[in-house]
């Protein structure tokens, strides 16, 4: 199947950088381009891509205020999608290895984030990923970047905690792995699982959690006070 993407940042030439590369894979589609958030929120309303590439910092509107109303309820909806309605998944591009927004735009529910130094084979490597379903994690540099922020906000009391009871046994250490950046396979040979089993528990957590993918599992890990920064 054909991944749709559309690609949202001020710089043209990043714009049309980025857009050649991808456009050049015989599985991706690049289906629009846009210079700010506002019309990267119309051009995603009206191309509904499967991926959004979305630059942190632009004039006009954020890539932060955008990536939520890409993926928050629709216009005048007053409350969650429905189950059926299409919502792309969003790819934050930056130039920095810290950042303030993107930590923010994964708690809205962005899929992953990306240095837009990457090299061109994880760019093509992280539109593939997200357009998967999963979250683009694997990079250490995003471990940090959700660690350094978790570090600067105590862990929040109350809900999330309470919500981790949910969980069994075996799906609160999954989630622990999970948080620390560990992949399925990574996660299956320390608890000595099948792969299968494990991206069941996954799935199951992320059931009973109400989140959206693993980018999402690993800051409520944080939040909750389930791992520490630096553990």
């Amino acid at each position: 199947m054909t991944t749709r993407v559309i690609i949202v940042d001020d710089q043209a030439m990043v714009r049309a950088g980025f857009a050649a590369l991808l456009a050049a894979q015989s599985d991706i589609d690049v289906v629009g381009e846009a210079p700010d958030g506002a019309q990267g929120v119309e051009l995603s309303r009206r191309t509904r891509p499967d991926v959004v590439l979305m630059d942190v910092r632009m004039p006009e509107m954020d890539g932060l205020e955008a990536a939520r109303r890409i993926l928050g309820p629709p216009p005048g909806g007053g409350g969650s999608a429905s189950a059926g309605e299409h919502r792309p998944r969003v790819l934050m591009l930056t130039t920095f290895d810290v950042d303030d927004y993107v930590y923010e735009a994964l708690r809205a529910g962005a899929s992953g984030f990306l240095l837009k130094d990457a090299p061109p084979a994880d760019l093509i490597a992280a539109v593939r990923v997200v357009a998967s379903g999963d979250a683009l994690l694997a990079p250490s540099v995003t471990r940090r970047l959700i660690a350094d922020f978790a570090r600067q906000r105590p862990a929040t009391r109350g809900r999330p905690a309470l919500r981790l009871k949910a969980l069994t046994e075996r799906e609160t250490e999954v989630l622990t792995l999970v948080a620390r950046g560990r992949s399925n396979a990574e996660i299956a040979q320390t608890l000595v699982l099948a792969e299968q089993t494990v991206k069941t528990h996954v799935s199951r957590v992320l059931t009973k959690l109400d989140l959206r993918d693993r980018a999402q599992a690993v800051v409520f890990a944080y939040e909750s006070g389930l791992v520490a920064p630096g553990e």
